[in-house]
């Protein structure tokens, strides 16, 4: 039989990546990198906000008095609309493909101060709302092949402004992830009948020993297989491919569900826990694919503290994934979080 406390490796059965997990290692004393601790202290508004309303952007272009969410397209895109065809290819050893795509940034309030966790439920049932239409009207352009939805949150991970925001990127080809995921869930679907993330959430409210929130739409749980500290997954409980196909009722579940599970993560360190965190969903004009199961995933940095992050490096970048603190013992640590932000409590 094997003990869990020694050292093991899981699959992640949505990429095929085995994660290394080590126990043992989080006694170990720390005295590398500590982190500055973002302040919580801004204002309402912020006059050089690039994001707050009625400003100007970094572009010259200038923001609308809006009222809830905003939705643009990025002043900076990664990919563009109008790029042309071609590809190039030396000797099957150097080739690259042209990249189309639209990106674009959406406030999620008008209020510089507001993160997810400290807006009530109708505010991000708004965020929702603008995420199930921008997904609708991207797909009806043809030459899209998917649409990724997301947040980065917190300096730590990269976040270039404090306005609470997230990022919707749409391509004309599969990104290396979806590619994976839609492999892995294909050929269980093919062999099984039923989408992977189906059978493996039944298997996990069967167990209990990993979940978070358990809804009448959604489960938010710590995956088996996670890789970072606190790393989460929300899975719709209907097998449905993505955003576009969810009820009145499901949005409203998965923003209290995204309120609830961020809430939780601010109390545990009592600061603006930091993460990407972003949808997986069926690729678009694309076919059918029957296999693919909608889900949310939440990849926080932070490991022992709001000031000690989790580093990707070494044998993480030369071999492959390992954590220190069990996807148990985090889930546990989560769940004992109070509902009530530490700033109200």
């Amino acid at each position: 039989m094997l003990d869990l406390n020694q050292p093991h490796h899981r699959l992640n059965i949505l990429t095929g990546e085995k994660v290394l997990v080590s126990p043992h290692r989080n006694n170990r004393p720390w005295q590398g990198k500590v982190e500055d601790v973002a302040t919580d202290d801004r204002p309402q508004y912020d006059p050089t906000c690039y994001l707050c309303p009625s400003n100007k952007r970094a572009d010259g272009t200038e923001n609308p008095d809006y009222k809830d969410t905003y939705v643009f397209t990025n002043d900076f895109s990664a990919i563009l609309e109008n790029t042309s065809e071609g590809t190039y290819n030396n000797a099957d050893l150097l080739q690259a493909t042209a990249e189309r795509g639209i990106c674009k940034v959406i406030t999620f309030s008008p209020r510089h101060d507001l993160t997810l966790p400290e807006m009530d439920v109708p505010s991000i049932l708004k965020v929702v709302d603008l995420w199930q239409n921008e997904f609708v009207e991207l797909s009806q352009k043809d030459w899209i092949k998917y649409i990724q939805i997301f947040e980065n949150k917190g300096a730590i991970m990269g976040c270039s402004n404090p306005h609470p925001h997230g990022q919707i990127w749409s391509q004309s080809s599969l990104p290396n992830e979806i590619l994976i995921e839609t492999a892995r869930q294909k050929e269980y679907f093919e062999k099984n009948g039923v989408s992977l993330l189906k059978a493996y959430l039944d298997l996990e409210l069967c167990l209990k020993e990993r979940i978070i929130i358990d809804n009448t739409h959604f489960v938010a749980l710590v995956p088996y297989w996670a890789t970072w500290p606190f790393e989460t997954i929300i899975i719709s409980k209907r097998h449905i491919q993505n955003i576009s196909l969810f009820t009145a009722e499901e949005k409203e579940d998965l923003a209290k569900t995204l309120q609830e599970l961020t809430i939780r993560y601010d109390n545990i360190f009592s600061t603006s826990f930091p993460y990407s965190g972003g949808m997986h969903q069926s690729p678009v004009n694309d076919g059918e694919h029957p296999e693919w199961h909608w889900h949310m995933h939440f990849y926080p940095p932070l490991l022992r503290s709001a000031s000690v992050k989790k580093f990707m490096v070494g044998y993480e970048m030369l071999g492959g994934p390992q954590r220190d603190i069990t996807p148990e013992t985090a889930a546990d640590i989560i769940k004992k979080q109070s509902t009530i932000h530490y700033k109200k409590a």
